[in-house]
């Protein structure tokens, strides 16, 4: 059995066939106790360093691997817990990052293109019922000459001088704590590990180039200002061969000269003569669904809606309709003939109105009610 002062298991308080996450665990409990900067005191430096190398060890498959076989997979650091450590590693514990055996080294040159995002201006009957229509768009497709892998013909990449293929490279310091050992992407290959020495002369290495290309959309019926529409893989091609993003497609609805549009409904303004509106008559509207004969009541009123149900903006998921709200104004003579005026006088001493006569209460309360509110939401 191992002493308790060079076990590994027993330093993290951990089993021998403890998982990964639990030494990751155990370590970071001990790391965040015995740091430095929360023990300053030599005792709990020692204890740290010792912590750590067995991190060090237990976290790396092929060292714990030696170490249970009886080897001492820190010997050519100078032997024991005084050798170096991966700085790393440390910050790893406490943050959460990548440790280990856990994805580090070169990355690969295929990524993800970005998204992109243009807008088109339709007018309301497009949105109202949709449309099909063809819109150019500028974006980064992938290099048909080197098919996206931005290499010249008949070259290849080769690797990295500087990383030797690791894709980044180590420095070692000396500290308090013994040897820090941090790293970082190498600067001759940007942590790919590979570099292209011939690069592909249309695009210059990056596997892709600008191109205006036309695509065919399909506008759902309903699309308000703002609405977005995603087209998967239609955005910027991924350097390298990487897979597109994606391409959404804003949409602006151009006003209308008619109609103006509140959510699934749909108002506009008619305005008739006061005989109409007093002896009834009938008004021809055009829609946006086509041409509508609307009635007029014998005595409308000025402000009175008229509502046509199913005329208004579709629903953009239901495909249901909203109502159109057709709103009149009473429009008064401001000119009469004499022969005009005196029929209207005659009208008025038929109905036995006067002149100075007032409709309805001046004092009511309830119109009292709507000027206060009126005032008040301004």
């Amino acid at each position: 059995m191992r002493n308790v002062s060079t076990d590994y298991y027993a330093l993290l308080g951990v089993q021998q066939d403890a998982s990964p996450e639990e030494i990751k665990k155990a370590y970071r409990k001990l790391a965040r106790e015995l740091h430095p900067d929360v023990n300053p005191d030599l005792e709990h430096q020692e204890k740290f360093k010792m912590v750590t190398a067995a991190y060090e060890v237990l976290s790396d498959p092929e060292k714990r691997q030696m170490y249970d076989l009886g080897g001492d997979p820190l010997s050519n650091r100078g032997g024991g817990f005084q050798g170096g450590f991966d700085f790393g590693d440390v910050m790893d514990a406490f943050f959460g990052g990548r440790g280990r055996g856990q994805g580090r080294g070169p990355r690969g040159r295929a990524r993800r293109g970005q998204d992109a995002l243009i807008s088109i201006t339709i007018d309301l009957n497009a949105a109202v019922f949709g449309e099909t229509r063809e819109i150019a768009v500028d974006t980064a497709i992938s290099c048909e000459k080197c098919e996206g892998q931005g290499l010249a013909a008949g070259s290849a990449l080769e690797t990295c001088a500087m990383c030797k293929g690791r894709g980044e490279i180590q420095s070692v310091q000396q500290s308090f704590l013994g040897q820090v050992m941090t790293s970082r992407p190498c600067p001759a290959c940007q942590g790919f590990g590979t570099t292209i020495p011939h690069p592909c002369i249309e695009c210059s290495g990056q596997g892709r180039v600008r191109h205006r290309r036309t695509l065919t959309i399909a506008i759902p019926a309903g699309v308000d200002n703002g609405t977005r529409i995603q087209l998967q893989g239609e955005g910027e091609a991924g350097p390298n061969g990487g897979p597109a993003g994606d391409l959404y497609v804003e949409i602006v609805v151009r006003g209308h000269e008619i109609f103006e549009r509140e959510g699934e409904s749909l108002h506009c303004a008619i305005t008739i003569p006061m005989t109409s509106a007093a002896l009834g008559s009938s008004i021809g509207l055009e829609t946006l669904d086509g041409y509508e004969d609307i009635p007029i009541n014998a005595g409308t009123q000025s402000g009175e809606v008229i509502t046509l149900k199913g005329k208004g903006a579709t629903r953009l998921r239901s495909g249901s309709r909203g109502d159109l709200f057709v709103h009149v104004n009473v429009e008064t003579p401001r000119k009469l003939t004499p022969e005009q005026e005196e029929l209207l006088r005659q009208l008025a001493e038929s109905r036995d109105e006067k002149p100075n006569q007032v409709v309805g209460r001046a004092n009511s309360p309830k119109l009292f009610s709507r000027l206060k509110d009126a005032f008040s939401s301004r």
